[in-house]
C-alpha cells in the first residue's frame, strides 16, 4: 500500500511538473480567433496527430519500466552492460518522443480577408507570417510528383501543402485559386 500510494504521487508529479511543462513549452497554442482578422475564407492544413500528451508519456513509462525490468533481472544475475544499453535506448526513445512533441502541433493556416491573403507557417515554435496581395499573388501547382504548392507574390514565394497528400494538394490549389479568382473578378 505504502509503495502504491509513492507511485500515485510520483505519477502526479510527473505530469503535473514535467509533461505539462514540456508540452506548453514546445506546442504553443492554435489560433483562438483563427489566422487573420476578418478572414472571408480560411483554411488550416495540420497533421493528423492521434495520441494526446498525457497518453504519450503514459506509453513512455510503459516503455521505460518494461526496459528497466528486463534490464535490472540481467544486471542482477551479472550482465551490467545489458543496463547501460538499455538508459541509452530509453533515451533515444525520449528524444524521439520529444521531438514528436515539438511537432505536433506544426500547421499551415491561410486566411483570405477584404484586403489581404495571411499564410501563417507554424513548426516546431517558429511562427512565420507573411501577408500577400491577393490581387497580384499567383498559385503555382507543384512542378515535381510530391512538390509543394507555391504562392507567388510580392514578398516572394512561400510553398503551402506539407501535411496534405498529393491529391488534397491538388484540390487545395484549386479552390484557393478559384477563391482569389473570385476575389479579383469582385474588385
Amino acid at each position: 500500500m505504502p509503495f502504491e500510494a509513492a507511485l500515485t504521487s510520483w505519477r502526479q508529479l510527473f505530469f503535473s511538473l514535467i509533461l505539462r511543462k514540456l508540452w506548453a513549452t514546445h506546442c504553443p497554442p492554435i489560433f483562438q480567433s483563427g489566422c487573420g482578422e476578418m478572414a472571408t475564407r480560411e483554411w488550416v492544413l495540420k497533421k493528423n496527430c492521434s495520441i494526446s500528451p498525457r497518453q504519450l508519456a503514459k506509453a513512455y513509462l510503459a516503455i521505460f519500466g518494461a526496459s528497466m525490468l528486463v534490464a535490472g533481472y540481467f544486471t542482477w544475475h551479472g550482465a551490467w552492460l545489458i543496463m547501460v544499453f538499455a538508459v541509452l535506448e530509453m533515451t533515444a526513445v525520449a528524444a524521439a518522443f520529444l521531438y514528436f512533441g515539438r511537432h505536433a502541433t506544426d500547421r499551415e493556416c491561410i486566411a483570405l480577408n477584404e484586403a489581404e491573403l495571411v499564410v501563417k507557417l507554424v513548426q516546431a515554435e517558429k511562427i512565420r507570417q507573411f501577408r500577400l496581395d491577393p490581387c497580384r499573388t499567383r498559385v503555382a501547382l507543384p512542378a515535381l510528383r510530391h512538390g509543394l504548392i507555391g504562392l507567388e507574390g510580392s514578398a516572394g514565394r512561400i510553398e503551402v501543402g506539407r501535411f496534405l497528400t498529393e491529391r488534397k494538394r491538388r484540390e487545395f490549389a484549386s479552390e484557393l485559386n478559384q477563391e482569389l479568382l473570385g476575389y479579383r473578378i469582385s474588385l
